[in-house]
């Protein structure tokens, strides 16, 4: 695996991102001390998809009180109006 000093790395990134996307990794140095390896992503693993979510997908599985929009109404003003004695 070559090693390319950060300078380097820098001007010429596309072309070494390029290679390393191709299989040929590469080490990227600073002062001559090694830094960071630059390797290829590997593929996702079968069965991996990247589908998008769709909305509903959880449609069945729970559900949402009737009164889910008044919840804790009582405290909420409580906590900011105070309490009425």
């Amino acid at each position: 695996m070559k090693t390319i000093n950060i300078h380097e790395a820098k001007t010429h990134l596309s072309r070494l991102v390029e290679e390393a996307a191709n299989g040929e990794g590469f080490v990227i140095a600073k002062a001559g001390k090694p830094m960071v390896k630059v390797v290829p992503l590997e593929d996702a693993p079968a069965g991996a998809s990247n589908k998008k979510r769709r909305i509903g997908f959880l449609n069945g599985q729970f559900s949402v009180p009737d009164d889910f929009d008044t919840l804790f109404a009582k405290d909420i003003e409580d906590m900011f109006c105070g309490e009425d004695k």
